[in-house]
């Protein structure tokens, strides 16, 4: 068999493969379980970061405290407009929830 036809064999079980990882993203960040996650849900998951990296719990990342030791502070208020503004570009459907669909999507 040509490796053309095998991939084309293959993306099936890959796109089911990667469905599945995006189910268990989902049931994740779903933590009321009803299979969509809101605003809320999404950020507190997307929040990790930001609080790792906040040494002094001041709700401020100051240069210090970010990968390279540069750039301007960053509030929690700030990241968490950011990460409002990205939700509602990957919320296809306007309906204020992510599916495991558009989590699976790319960026928007």
């Amino acid at each position: 068999m040509r490796t053309s036809t095998i991939l084309l064999l293959l993306l099936p079980a890959i796109s089911v493969a990667q469905v599945t990882q995006t189910g268990e993203y989902l049931a994740r960040m779903d933590t009321d379980g009803d299979g969509r996650v809101s605003l809320a849900e999404y950020q507190d998951w997307m929040s990790y970061a930001f609080d790792g990296m906040d040494r002094n719990r001041d709700g401020v990342l100051t240069p210090d405290e970010q990968p390279g030791g540069k750039g301007k502070p960053l509030t929690r208020g700030d990241h968490l407009a950011r990460l409002a503004e990205r939700f509602q570009r990957q919320d296809a459907n306007r309906d204020g929830f992510l599916d495991a669909r558009e989590l699976a999507a790319p960026p928007r």
